[in-house]
């Protein structure tokens, strides 16, 4: 069974035998989890993974003491560049980010497309949320990396994305077989509800992005990441 593993933004040089204080929502997870001092856990340090024990719980306070790095690495061996569509249920975000980050992007990126219906007051009330949960799936992944998840971009800022491997998932049959994943950065995108627009598809395959087919079935926009990545991590030996 795993340890519960906690990211902790801890800005000093780490040495075993040092206290880090945990926050407030942290203790309380702690007390949930019902453990006692002298359990052992993780923690996420910006430097890297640590084995740590609870020193210290009280309901609204936690330290914890580091005991040795971990020299484990669940990273994929490529950079993996998820640029996902804002959709118009922007709920669906609340659904496909944690499979995202479990299924190991190194960066998101929301992208505005022609059908995504995009109000940045909307948006922007969302992003700390999103971290959150990025974050939480991070803990409960045990990744060694945070990904980074970048403020909306415009459609065409994709068309100068630089990545050496380009995909994008595309409904309409193409004629084209599907690319052979290369051990290079990889960039991904799909469209919001309803898909991409032609006019769409056609610039992107202009500026080097490669149509990528994920089977006969039409997807829902919330299942095409997860199953995107889901081929990438097969691929890749993981």
């Amino acid at each position: 069974m795993s340890l519960p593993r906690f990211v902790v933004p801890y800005t000093d040089i780490p040495s075993e035998n040092v206290l880090v204080p945990l926050d407030f929502a942290q203790a309380r997870h702690l007390g949930v989890l019902r453990l006692q001092p002298g359990s052992a856990l993780e923690l996420l340090l910006p430097s890297g993974p640590w084995r740590a024990d609870l020193a210290e719980l009280t309901k609204d306070k936690a330290l914890v003491r580091l005991v040795a790095p971990l020299s484990e690495d669940r990273e994929p061996p490529i950079p993996l560049h998820a640029c996902l569509p804002l959709t118009a249920q922007l709920s669906l975000w609340d659904e496909w980010l944690p499979g995202v980050v479990e299924l190991g992007a190194t960066l998101i990126q929301p992208v505005v497309f022609a059908r995504s219906e995009y109000e940045a007051r909307k948006v922007a009330p969302k992003l700390e949320r999103w971290r959150r949960i990025v974050v939480a799936a991070c803990e409960q992944s045990h990744r060694n990396r945070i990904p980074e998840l970048r403020d909306p971009i415009l459609f065409k800022v994709l068309l100068t994305w630089d990545a050496p491997q380009k995909w994008v998932a595309y409904e309409l049959r193409t004629g084209e077989a599907n690319p052979t994943l290369r051990k290079e950065p990889l960039a991904f995108t799909h469209g919001p509800e309803g898909g991409i627009t032609e006019e769409e598809f056609a610039a992107l395959t202009r500026a080097g992005w490669q149509a990528l087919s994920l089977g006969k079935s039409i997807l829902r926009a919330v299942t095409c990441p997860a199953a995107i990545l889901g081929a990438v991590q097969f691929e890749l030996g993981r």
